[in-house]
């Protein structure tokens, strides 16, 4: 075993402080991967504050990591020594259900096992990205490419397949109507696939000030949805709606945009529940639905995906003693558009 630097929480309500833990020892079809860099998630907010129930402590968050291998299982195939990896949202699936069969480990009939705040099958918590080590095995692990910012890259192992993986699975591209609903971490990146994927692409917002953000990053048009003459314009519009948002908001004012089987999908993650009513979806056929991430080939594609378009994430980076004040930063809406953590920064 290994003994790592972190930062963790040790409850809901102190902020995150730092922490020695052990790493396992390299399995034979395990790699070892000294981390470089990790985003911060609003997931991890979530998750450190309980905000969705069981949160198991101390915590080590972060599933947005970027690294080099250094250590690898004697069975290990498919990757190299040095090697640039990143490591996503979850490193372990049963392997054996229909979903995981179908390439859709983040579906798994038994749970995927969390990149942190999970349980590993001998039951031992996993502990993620803000941490100077981890071990996963090679079939959790993505190949990254040498040619991107490796700083940007790190969000693609959430954000990025988060807003890919529902645009992918409806086969958004030319000739359709998309809006984005918020301007964050997820929805930047939600604007850049669509764009690229050749869509029309609206931004949905509250805050004016976004908008020349939203069209550099690809956005056609920018819609202040605080204005009820813009709701009004904007009635039965939309093809497909992505809604990124992780704060409370009424569901039913975006439906109403849809055009006749029109789909609204949501990955943002409130911490209540929100009311729907029937109408907003029966008058015109309309469908809501969900989404989680990508499994690991689609994660991959992704990836390779970015390499070839040049897309990455718009981040501010920062030293790992910089991560309370991020998380405040984050809950105000203060950053364009993901940080990410200079991991070396928990060896100085």
């Amino acid at each position: 075993m290994t003994t790592v630097n972190a930062y963790a929480a040790q409850d809901a309500v102190t902020p995150l402080a730092p922490f020695n833990f052990d790493r396992r020892d390299v399995g034979p079809h395990d790699v070892q991967i000294e981390i470089m860099y990790c985003g911060v998630c609003h997931s991890d907010i979530h998750q450190v504050r309980n905000e969705w129930g069981g949160s198991i402590y101390p915590m080590v968050p972060g599933h947005e990591i970027v690294g080099r291998i250094t250590v690898l299982g004697e069975a290990v195939k498919n990757f190299a020594l040095g090697e640039l990896v990143g490591v996503g949202c979850f490193v372990d699936s049963c392997r054996v259900c229909p979903s995981c069969l179908a390439h859709e480990e983040q579906y798994c009939d038994k749970g995927m096992v969390g990149t942190y705040n999970g349980r590993d099958k001998e039951g031992n918590p996993t502990y993620g990205g803000y941490s100077t080590q981890i071990v996963v095995d090679e079939k959790y692990t993505l190949h990254v490419s040498e040619d991107l910012p490796i700083e940007g890259v790190a969000p693609l192992l959430c954000a990025g397949i988060t807003t890919y993986s529902p645009l992918r699975h409806w086969n958004i591209g030319k000739g359709h109507k998309v809006a984005i609903v918020g301007l964050g971490g997820l929805g930047h990146m939600g604007v850049k696939f669509a764009a690229s994927f050749g869509a029309e692409v609206t931004v949905l917002s509250t805050s004016k000030s976004k908008e020349q953000d939203a069209l550099n990053l690809g956005a056609h048009h920018f819609a202040v949805t605080s204005n009820p003459d813009t709701i009004k314009n904007l009635q039965g519009h939309f093809d497909f709606i992505l809604s990124t948002i992780s704060a409370q908001h009424d569901y039913n004012l975006y439906l109403g945009m849809l055009s006749l089987n029109g789909t609204m999908v949501v990955v943002g993650a409130p911490p209540q529940p929100s009311i729907v009513q029937a109408f907003s979806l029966i008058g015109k056929r309309r469908s809501l639905a969900g989404s989680l991430i990508g499994g690991i080939k689609e994660t991959q594609e992704m990836l390779d995906y970015c390499a070839e378009h040049g897309i990455v994430s718009d981040v501010e980076v920062i030293n790992m003693g910089e991560i309370n004040k991020a998380y405040e930063r984050m809950l105000k809406n203060d950053v364009r558009y993901r940080f990410v953590i200079d991991i070396a920064s928990l060896n100085r």
